[in-house]
């Protein structure tokens, strides 16, 4: 299949998390990391601090996309630099398991995440198609190579499970670009609160899963 008609297949699974049942993705990235997953208040405090990472990535990505549309140079440049920074904090998170080239390598790749939001949404004041073409393409591979990094690191974490979470969340990204520039305010409310329960999800599979593979850590 090809990447933009993977993505865009990916991105229709939204109207999914705006609806009130529970997302499938949510329960199949569930259902893949908590079987076995040990009880701990350890586990609730990575599960907690993971959820506040991801949730703080999909807070200051929105604050340069509005900073942007609006034109206001400095506050996108401020909320770019806390993006870094909370992608340095996320791949942080992980080196205590898989050591600190395993967290390097997943800094480049959130970095590679944003950098093609970026394009996007830079095409998207630019009204260039082509270039959303683009910035597409590269969303969609970055998701894959993330979900091939994170799959190889833990058994735990099926690959295709994470793509197709990871997809979602670029598509909500797309969404809420899209809405935010035709002044979509309500639609684009319901589209940040599916984000943050997206987060939750990706941030709770990864606890668990990590959870699972080193119980050691977590007893």
């Amino acid at each position: 299949m090809k990447p933009i008609k993977q993505f865009l297949i990916a991105a229709s699974i939204l109207a999914a998390f705006l609806a009130p049942a529970a997302p499938v993705l949510a329960q199949h990235a569930e259902h893949a990391a908590v079987a076995s997953a040990p009880a701990s208040a350890k586990l609730g405090e990575t599960d907690a601090a993971l959820r506040d990472l991801w949730v703080g990535h999909v807070f200051w990505v929105r604050n340069v996309i509005v900073d942007s549309l609006a034109g206001n140079k400095g506050a996108a440049a401020a909320a770019e630099k806390e993006v870094v920074a909370n992608a340095k904090q996320i791949a942080g998170a992980i080196e205590p398991y898989y050591g600190k080239a395993a967290s390097e390598k997943l800094f480049s790749l959130l970095a590679g995440h944003y950098g093609a939001v970026k394009q996007y949404l830079e095409a998207s004041v630019a009204l260039s198609k082509a270039r959303q073409d683009a910035a597409l393409k590269s969303l969609t591979g970055n998701a894959g190579e993330i979900a091939k990094f994170l799959s190889g690191a833990n058994p735990n974490l099926p690959f295709d499970t994470l793509n197709g979470l990871l997809l979602a969340h670029g598509g909500h990204h797309i969404q809420e670009i899209r809405q935010l520039q035709s002044k979509q305010y309500a639609e684009e409310a319901r589209t940040w609160d599916a984000m943050k329960k997206h987060m939750y999800v990706i941030a709770d599979a990864l606890a668990l899963a990590i959870a699972k593979q080193f119980p050691a850590k977590f007893s």
